[in-house]
């Protein structure tokens, strides 16, 4: 069951105009820190990814199966089914949930670590053409508005200023330790 203020996230971005996309990544975001903070696991990134976007069909937010060919029919059925669920008010299986519950905790919660969620983003993203990432860039750019691009900007300059910072102490630390360590002289 997801929590409240990930519902709350999830219809505030619907009021925004957002995509359904958008709204799902608070319910992925949610599996994410569940994993993290040891309530449970998952075999992969894509697991717990996928748990996310299935609570996020279930609890109603307009995200459509994957379509046909992309993945398997097990899952664009999976799919199906809890966007289904999401439309109507069935009570939830306890003995199901459990089930669920208990499967998962025998899973490791390293998978959404950050490495691994890099690992899975740039991985996802090698499978994109350069055009399809291009177009989505162009895409993602269009939909901020003049105030999220200037908004954007300066945080994007703030942390290559801050990158820059510690790249300077990380090489001054580096010189003054490689010069300490020349200077030492050997008595015979």
């Amino acid at each position: 069951m997801p929590e409240k203020k990930t519902i709350a996230k999830a219809k505030e971005a619907k009021k925004q105009g957002k995509a359904p996309s958008t709204q799902a990544g608070a319910f992925v975001k949610e599996e994410i820190d569940h994993v993290r903070e040891g309530k449970h696991g998952a075999k992969s990134t894509k697991q717990a990814i996928a748990i996310g976007l299935s609570k996020a069909r279930r609890a109603g937010v307009d995200l459509k199966p994957p379509k046909k060919g992309t993945v398997s029919e097990k899952t664009r059925k999976s799919a199906a089914s809890s966007s289904k669920k999401g439309k109507t008010a069935e009570p939830i299986s306890k003995t199901r949930s459990t089930a669920r519950t208990k499967a998962l905790k025998k899973e490791p919660t390293t998978t959404t670590s950050t490495k691994a969620l890099s690992k899975q983003t740039k991985e996802a993203a090698q499978k994109r053409t350069p055009k399809e990432r291009s177009d989505a860039a162009k895409k993602a750019v269009a939909t901020k508005g003049a105030k999220g691009r200037s908004e954007s900007a300066k945080k994007a300059a703030k942390t290559r200023v801050a990158s820059k910072v510690s790249n300077t102490k990380a090489q001054t630390t580096k010189k003054s330790t490689q010069s300490k360590t020349s200077k030492k002289v050997t008595i015979k």
